[in-house]
C-alpha cells in the first residue's frame, strides 16, 4: 500500500515487525548485556534483561523468515538518569553485538523508532515510522513482547482501528513475578486503557497514562510524524475517549 517516496532500501517492504522497548541499555561496552548494571531499571524490573534480549532476538528471528518485512525497534528517551539514550537504540545495539543472531541480513531492514513512550506508542509509532521507511504503511503488523501484555495490544489495535486479521501479538515470555505483572497490568494499563483508549488523561483512569507519559519524555522530545504521515494526523492529534472514525489509510 505505497502511498509516497520511501528510501530505496525498502522498495519491496510490505510488513512490520515491532519489538516494544522496556529499558533504556546504559552501558558503556557489551561485556555483560544481560547484567542488571547494563541497563537503567527500575526496581521492579531487577533481573528482567535477559528476556529483554529474548525479544529482541524473537524479532530478528521474525524478520528473517520475512524477507519483505521491516524490523521496528520502539522506544524513546525515558529516563533522565540513563541520559539521551533510547530504548530503541539500545535495542538496535544488542542485535548487532550479537551478530544479529546468524541473520546478519535483518540489519539492513532494522531501523529505530525513538520518540514511543508507552505501549500505546509503540505500536502507532511503530507504524508511523514504517511509513517513514518505505512510503506506505503495513499490509500486516506483529508485535513481539510479554506474554501477559497480549490484552492490552489488542486494546491499542482496536483504537487506531487497525484490522484485526493483520494484526499478531507473539508473547515472548514473562517476568517472574506473573501474579504481580499481571495485577499491575489490570491496575496500570488495561483498565485506564479501557477508559481512555489514547491515553490522553481524557478519564480519571487516564490521567494515570497521560502522568506516566510526561514522565518518560524528560528531554522534551517531539515527534515528527504529523508532518510525516499527513494520512495519519487526525488519529495522532485525538485525544478520545470516543474512538477515532475518520479515515485512515489501512
Amino acid at each position: 500500500m505505497k502511498q509516497s517516496m520511501g528510501d530505496s532500501r525498502f522498495a519491496d517492504i510490505e510488513n512490520l515487525v515491532v519489538v516494544p522497548g522496556h529499558a533504556v541499555y546504559v552501558a558503556e561496552n557489551f561485556k555483560d548485556p544481560a547484567a542488571d548494571e547494563s541497563w537503567h531499571l527500575e526496581e521492579f524490573q531487577r533481573g528482567e534483561p535477559p528476556l529483554y534480549i529474548g525479544h529482541i532476538r524473537r524479532g530478528v528471528e521474525l524478520a528473517r523468515l520475512d524477507d519483505r518485512s521491516l524490523l521496528v525497534f520502539s522506544g524513546g528517551q525515558t529516563a533522565v538518569e540513563a541520559g539521551p539514550r533510547s530504548e530503541a537504540l539500545g535495542y538496535w545495539l544488542i542485535a548487532r553485538h550479537f551478530g544479529w543472531w546468524d541473520a546478519v541480513e535483518v540489519e539492513r531492514r532494522a531501523v529505530t523508532e525513538e520518540f514511543a513512550r508507552d505501549s500505546f506508542e509503540n505500536l502507532l509509532l511503530g507504524i508511523c515510522c514504517f511509513h517513514e521507511c518505505t512510503g506506505g504503511y503495513p499490509r500486516s503488523v506483529t508485535v513481539v513482547g510479554w506474554a501477559f501484555k497480549e490484552r492490552r495490544f489488542q486494546l491499542h489495535r482496536d483504537a487506531i482501528r487497525f484490522p484485526k486479521e493483520r494484526f499478531d501479538y507473539l508473547g515472548e515470555a514473562d517476568p517472574e513475578d506473573l501474579k504481580k505483572a499481571i495485577e499491575g497490568e489490570l491496575r496500570n494499563a488495561i483498565e485506564p486503557f479501557e477508559s481512555d483508549p489514547y491515553g490522553t488523561g481524557r478519564s480519571a483512569r487516564g490521567a494515570i497514562l497521560q502522568e506516566k507519559r510526561r514522565a518518560r519524555n524528560p528531554f522534551m522530545r517531539t515527534h515528527p510524524y504529523e508532518t510525516s504521515c499527513p494520512d495519519l494526523v487526525g488519529l495522532l492529534r485525538h485525544k478520545g475517549p470516543g474512538l477515532f472514525d475518520g479515515k485512515l489509510p489501512w
